[in-house]
């Protein structure tokens, strides 16, 4: 900012040092179509008097003016029109005297943010020129709003042919932070003027209701203006009365306005309209979308939507959708948690389902109406965990597999080396199943007014209910097709509603110019997948993001979500260390998603906070290795395989090459020197994690080693064991966030996400050899993870927690 704004001077400087044209029309012969300088109020005259001011709009946007200081109102001696879309503007202002007029063209761009930004316009003129000395003319502005309270401008024009130039400084100030109340200065100099000469105003501009501006300006002249604008959303509507150095009446200006989305009374508390919140959550929600060509709901984005519906004054409902939905329990159950805020607010939630299981179902059962399908089904199942074990498979093909296993719980690779479940695994499993039940019992019997042991009996004795069973046991409140939710709508409001996509709240629609300056930043950085260096969370890539944030002043705190059951230590390291760095600067707060432990907890362990939803699968404190090994598949495929080698154990990963999956298989078992070896290796890194883990939560040793062992737990049993400090959902790690790192709970904020995503999905365009891929199945995809880190110590989960990290 300081670069540019020492820019914008030199700039200023460097055209009053030119040669120009013979005239122009100055800054001050404006006046009367400005109700305050420029960057005092909205964006000034588009480009026209500061192309810089073009970095504020947000959307299209037409002005026409005219003032009647020549004439009656309705003569149009002099008007303007101003049009402008972001970054672009073209104006004219037409003038006419008698027989002669002239028109003064400006065409404007700018570029920056809402903290600095440079502009460039080029003017010229029509009609009468000679008469009132008018040509070409160059302008240069900057726009300087470093927070919320100040803004600087600066302007200097410059005739092409002539010797005429201009310098204007524009100072204005919001003693609020906000638009309640501006106050400004400018000054203009040309430059055959003398300092003392230069023209000067000052004002205020107040805006004590939403859209209602009154402004008042005083001259160097001693003429003064009094302005009042109006707006009404999309259309606005200005006049302003001029009086003359003896405070007499002089003439009138108006103005109409069309376009842009602006502040208004109306849909507020004071003039509401009544609307819903449509959401239609067909489809896969993911964490992030591709820039073009992705259509998916994202898990923040639902989120906001319903955040901004519930802050918005003229919404009174949301209708959701769910036909179609494609989603995870814990996203679910973050989605409901946001509604149930929602309806905090007096609000009501409609929502449409068709085939709901017990997920789905518990999702809706926050709404305060479900319809449904009236060939639907609802089917309330309960929760199971299985897994399917390979150890026969193995023994079939020919493979062989050493479990290296040396905690109680640490059960990732018994499907590979095992026929069923080990007492451990089934006893954390059954755990995880039981909170899962008791969530989703817990929050529908409270929600639709069920008694538990009626619910019990819903699960355990009926499952599967029609519409009509549905209807009757008060599990729904009406059958119907979509289009039922709108008269549901209507009987629960007593009268119509319209209703609107999320583009159209209030929070979407909002000036720029509410704010100056850039809002603070969070960042969400997402490590989703299995921990890899190259694949999955990527971290040789994500550790570039966490040190980007790190550096950046203007990110405030960061969250980190965490939607992974580990893999590689190193890469797990990587990201954690590098987040430990970054908390000696700001915040760092932890979001897990529907599993983040065992290497996944190690991305965890550092946050100064860690928030969990109640059926995360959080915890996995523990290490294990597996080894795979030819134990016959390359005789029974009739492949052979020849090695020279120098040291003994060079041979110990050489094999064939597995076809398909492309990687290798070795042609040799560990020897017991090798296994021994390797054990202790696992059994170090198992002490350093938990070692780390104790630093991090600040416990001992011997308080975490305990819970360890490789255990898997819920994220109700992760608050009651200390590995998670809140239970929660991504907006309650964000309203943390923002504590943490002092923001005003009022103030908005702007979340940046990291990785980037693409432009778009490269994948469909890929052309296929096989009518499969590897990457399609998740077990042949899990396999070659395995084979691609085989023997490495890792802190991982099972092959069934990685399947559901698919939506990313």
């Amino acid at each position: 900012m300081k670069q540019i704004l020492t820019f914008g001077i030199l700039i200023v400087i460097f055209i009053c040092s030119l040669y120009g044209q013979n005239g122009f029309l100055p800054y001050h012969a404006q006046n009367d179509f400005s109700l305050t300088s420029p960057g005092a109020l909205k964006y000034g005259l588009y480009g026209f008097d500061n192309p810089a001011l073009l970095t504020y709009l947000h959307q299209p946007d037409f002005m026409f003016t005219w003032s009647d200081a020549s004439g009656k109102w309705n003569d149009f001696n002099r008007w303007g029109l101003f049009t402008a879309i972001p970054h672009v503007g073209f104006g004219l202002i037409h003038q006419k005297e008698g027989p002669d007029a002239v028109t003064d063209y400006r065409l404007s761009f700018a570029l920056g943010n809402r903290s600095a930004g440079f502009g460039l316009s080029y003017g010229w003129s029509g009609g009468n020129t000679s008469l009132f000395q008018r040509s070409k003319i160059i302008s240069i502005g900057t726009l300087i709003r470093p927070n919320e309270y100040v803004s600087v401008g600066t302007v200097g024009s410059a005739a092409l042919s002539g010797d005429r130039k201009e310098a204007v400084l524009d100072l204005a100030v919001r003693p609020l932070g906000n638009e309640i109340v501006a106050i400004f200065t400018d000054y203009a100099i040309e430059n055959y003027q003398s300092i003392k000469d230069g023209a000067w105003s000052v004002g205020t501009a107040i805006e004590m209701i939403p859209g209602v501006r009154v402004t008042g300006r005083y001259f160097d002249t001693k003429a003064f203006t009094i302005g009042l604008q109006f707006s009404f959303g999309n259309l606005g509507v200005s006049t302003q009365s001029y009086y003359n150095d003896k405070s007499k009446y002089g003439y009138q200006s108006y103005g109409i306005r069309l376009g842009a989305n602006d502040r208004t009374l109306f849909g507020t508390k004071i003039f509401p309209q009544e609307k819903y919140l449509d959401m239609n959550l067909l489809g896969p929600i993911k964490y992030q979308r591709y820039k073009f060509f992705d259509r998916a709901n994202t898990l923040a984005s639902l989120l906001e939507q319903i955040k901004a519906a519930k802050d918005d004054p003229s919404v009174r409902g949301i209708a959701i959708n769910t036909s179609g939905m494609i989603g995870n329990r814990e996203m679910y159950w973050e989605i409901r948690e946001q509604l149930k805020d929602f309806k905090s607010a007096g609000k009501h939630v409609v929502m449409f389902v068709d085939r709901p299981n017990i997920d789905i179902y518990h999702l809706a059962s926050i709404a305060d109406k479900i319809v449904m399908d009236p060939t639907g089904s609802l089917t309330l199942e309960g929760y199971i965990m299985g897994r399917t074990y390979l150890k026969g498979t193995f023994e079939k093909l020919g493979i062989g597999f050493d479990e290296l296993r040396f905690f109680k719980y640490k059960s990732a690779v018994e499907s590979f080396s095992r026929d069923k479940m080990t007492d451990a695994d089934r006893e954390q499993r059954q755990k995880l199943v039981d909170d899962y039940y008791r969530l989703a019992k817990t929050e529908i019997c409270e929600a639709r007014k069920i008694s538990p042991d009626r619910f019990d009996q819903f699960v355990d004795d009926i499952v599967f209910f029609s519409p009509d069973s549905a209807m009757k046991e008060g599990l729904i409140d009406t059958i119907g097709r979509w289009e039922k939710v709108k008269e549901v709508v209507k009987n629960l409001d007593g009268e119509d509603n319209y209703f609107v996509g999320a583009g159209s709240l209030e929070k979407f629609q909002l000036p720029f110019d509410n704010r100056w300056g850039e809002k603070p930043k969070i960042a969400i950085i997402y490590a989703l997948g299995a921990c890899a260096m190259d694949e999955g969370i990527t971290a040789r890539n994500l550790v570039k993001d966490v040190e980007a944030v790190t550096n950046d002043t203007r990110v405030k705190a960061v969250v980190l979500r965490v939607d992974s059951p580990g893999g590689d230590g190193m890469a797990s390291d990587y990201i954690a260390e590098a987040l430990k760095k970054c908390k000696e600067q700001k915040p760092v707060i932890i979001s897990q998603g529907y599993v983040a432990a065992s290497g996944g907890y190690w991305l965890s362990m550092y946050g100064d906070t860690i928030v969990a939803a109640p059926n995360t699968i959080t915890g996995s404190i523990g290490v294990i290795g597996g080894w795979a090994y030819n134990k016959g598949l390359k005789d029974s495929l009739g492949m052979t395989t020849d090695h020279v080698k120098v040291g003994k154990h060079a041979d110990l990963g050489f094999g064939m090459m597995l076809p398909i999956i492309g990687v290798g298989l070795p042609d040799r078992d560990f020897t017991p020197e090798e296994r021994s070896r390797l054990e202790t290796e696992i059994k170090t890194m198992y002490k350093e994690f938990v070692t780390k883990v104790a630093s991090g939560r600040k416990k001992q040793f011997d308080d975490i080693e305990p819970i360890a062992q490789g255990r898997v737990w819920s994220g109700y049993d992760g608050k009651e064991n200390g590995l998670v400090d809140v239970l929660g959902g991504l907006e309650t790690a964000i309203k943390i966030a923002r504590e943490r790192a002092g923001i005003c709970p009022k103030a908005d904020v702007e979340i940046v996400e990291l990785p980037e995503k693409g432009w778009f999905d490269m994948s469909g365009f890929m052309p296929k050899l096989l009518p499969f891929s590897v990457e399609d199945d998740p077990i042949l995809n899990h396999l070659k993870f395995r084979l691609k880190h085989n023997g490495e110590p890792m802190p991982i989960m099972p092959m069934d927690e990685i399947e559901i990290n698919h939506n990313k």
